[in-house]
């Protein structure tokens, strides 16, 4: 007589290794494209040396991507899923924030072709019709609404300078940033932008910058480039 007992319902391995493989492949054409968006800008990359990078056709990068500006919105939220490792923009504790910034600074400054990207496609995706618009759009509301509220939780410890806001603090940052990773890339030898970004911090807030947040990841340079 056959035992029919304890079996259980079949784990269907073979689905969960396709999804395993899939999702593996995707990274690869993502990382890909980062590299050749990041080596001659978005339009002049072409989805044929992305697939071919990545060892694959066209329309095998096209199963996994409909089309370049999906590809390129994709790159872009892979990029920010490492610059959220770095800064806790949802954390609500606003020195930890500043803390993280500074990190994301000084890892900016090892991967000009990214930094270089992000402000092309900035600049360029103004227009509405720019396959990016949506996506920066979405962004700069997402940083704002994040760093504002962490200016209010230094505010509510009294840690930021009399006169100032958290909202007008956030938007201040934030071109502070970017204009910076621009004279950056100008000229690298008059602006550190993570010394730049750190003294200004320090005129509308007091942060202790020696003080080491918990679970810091280490920035593995040689796999984000």
């Amino acid at each position: 007589m056959t035992n029919t007992m304890n079996k259980g319902p079949k784990v269907r391995r073979g689905v969960r290794g396709q999804y395993a493989k899939t999702r593996e492949r995707r990274k690869a054409i993502l990382d890909a494209a980062l590299e050749v968006f990041s080596e001659g800008g978005y339009r002049a990359g072409s989805l044929r040396e992305i697939a071919q990078r990545v060892g694959i056709s066209e329309a095998g990068l096209l199963h996994h991507f409909p089309n370049k500006g999906a590809l390129l919105e994709a790159v872009l939220d892979h990029r920010d899923d490492r610059s959220r490792e770095m800064v806790p923009l949802e954390s609500g504790d606003g020195a930890a924030m500043m803390r993280g910034l500074i990190r994301l600074a000084e890892y900016n400054a090892s991967v000009p072709g990214v930094v270089e990207l992000y402000c092309t496609l900035s600049a360029e995706a103004t227009s509405s019709d720019h396959p990016a618009h949506g996506y920066f759009v979405r962004r700069y509301v997402y940083t704002r609404t994040n760093i504002e509220r962490g200016f209010a939780n230094l505010a509510d410890r009294g840690l930021l300078r009399p006169g100032v806001t958290p909202y007008r603090c956030a938007v201040a940052l934030i071109a502070l940033m970017d204009g910076l990773q621009v004279q950056w890339l100008l000229d690298r030898s008059v602006v550190d932008m993570a010394d730049e970004l750190r003294a200004w911090v320090d005129g509308v807030a007091d942060i202790d910058w020696t003080t080491a947040d918990a679970e810091t990841p280490a920035v593995d340079e040689e796999h984000d480039r």
